[in-house]
């Protein structure tokens, strides 16, 4: 055979490795299908991103125990990133460039998520976040999903109960972190559509352990009828403690950052009163049985409180709802290739989730309207839907 044959023949052997090798990456990596995760499981957003892990490995095995997506096991890869931007970013970068996962279902906090934004964008890899802020999907980028209900969202929810309480003086109390920052500022951009004035305006930082010098102006501003913390972790806590140490007798309002018990534990009875916006997933047990979400929030609450001996939250629901949008779109695509799953994402409809009915569309990377919250109000240290 001459040089010229052989030289032909790998040729268009290397060619021919080269397609099994980017099918089998395109599929799965054959008999797997790599999706990867990155949350804040320690330090202080470990509220949000402890219950997210053990959501995503609890389901994972069990999908897996069932045979997996069409037959193929799901392999899940979790790094923790804390808080921190820059990890989160490294981390998102490594699970595109060495894991080479078709998709990723993470990022606990505004902030890690906005770090990560660019890296699974530039490498067109689905990325459904389970941050809160309405940045996230506004403006929608094409790869980039949420599961959670906007800081926007709560600010309107928010302001419904007010106007309909005839509470139209607020006072604003944020944290300058990504979300609470963010919140403040869709606050202050929807409060006139429903005749909201504020009236006083402050802030405290990531690492402020005492908001009594903010909550004594709001306390001293003739007129507050009602406040608003828009914040998440602890600092929405010790303001609630200062909230009732300084006798402040007007509502206060939360948003669904505080969503967990340990708000309740951290809060203890100044948390009594407070009122929030957050899924059915909290009052699971309270709902109707006409309630269309109630057999998805009964049966995880369920399964998660059995399997962890911890009590529910909303931010492991978070996690339930992205993990199976994920499974029901690679069904759907009929292939675990990132352009495939991220249309199939995209094409979502119906989809019953602890967070509310998801319909999504090119315009729309969350796929939920103002119906999917619930107002809830703190009684006896425990979540009651609010009348």
């Amino acid at each position: 055979m001459s040089v010229l044959a052989k030289l032909k023949i790998a040729a268009v052997a290397g060619v021919a490795s080269l397609a099994i090798a980017s099918a089998a990456q395109a599929d799965g990596h054959g008999g797997k299908i790599k999706i990867g995760s990155v949350l804040s499981v320690t330090g202080p957003a470990s509220f949000l991103g402890d219950p997210e892990e053990k959501t995503l490995k609890l389901y994972v095995d069990k999908i897996n125990a069932a045979g997996g997506i069409d037959g193929k096991k799901i392999e899940l890869i979790v790094y923790d990133a804390g808080v921190d931007a820059n990890k989160a970013r490294t981390f998102a970068t490594r699970l595109v460039e060495e894991d080479e996962v078709v998709a990723v279902v993470g990022g606990s906090t505004t902030g890690t998520t906005m770090a990560m934004i660019p890296v699974f964008e530039e490498a067109e890899v689905p990325f459904i976040s389970l941050g809160g802020a309405v940045v996230i999907i506004d403006p929608v980028k094409k790869f980039t999903f949420k599961t959670p209900h906007t800081d926007k969202m709560a600010c309107q929810k928010i302001f419904e109960d007010m106007k309909a309480k005839g509470l139209t003086k607020i006072a604003m109390i944020s944290g300058t972190g990504g979300f609470g920052k963010s919140m403040r500022g869709q606050c202050l951009g929807v409060k006139d559509a429903y005749g909201i004035e504020v009236v006083a305006d402050v802030t405290y930082g990531p690492k402020d352990s005492d908001m009594t010098p903010q909550l004594t102006n709001i306390k001293g501003t003739d007129g507050v009828q009602a406040v608003l913390n828009a914040g998440f972790g602890q600092g929405p806590a010790i303001v609630t403690r200062n909230f009732n140490q300084i006798g402040l007798s007007v509502p206060l309002y939360q948003s669904h950052g505080v969503a967990s018990k340990k708000f309740i534990e951290l809060a203890g009875d100044a948390a009594n009163g407070v009122r929030l916006p957050a899924s059915a997933l909290l009052v699971a047990d309270k709902l109707d049985d006409s309630d269309a979400q109630k057999k998805v929030v009964t049966t995880y609450k369920a399964e998660y409180e059995k399997a962890t001996g911890q009590a529910v939250s909303t931010f492991g629901g978070h996690a339930y709802d992205g993990l199976y949008m994920l499974v029901d779109a690679i069904k759907k695509a009929g292939k675990a290739e990132p352009e495939a799953i991220r249309d199939a994402l995209e094409q979502t409809k119906g989809f019953m989730g602890t967070a509310g009915e998801v319909n999504m569309s090119a315009k729309d990377h969350l796929g939920l309207d103002l119906t999917a919250f619930r107002m809830l109000e703190i009684k006896d240290g425990d979540w009651m839907l609010s009348k």
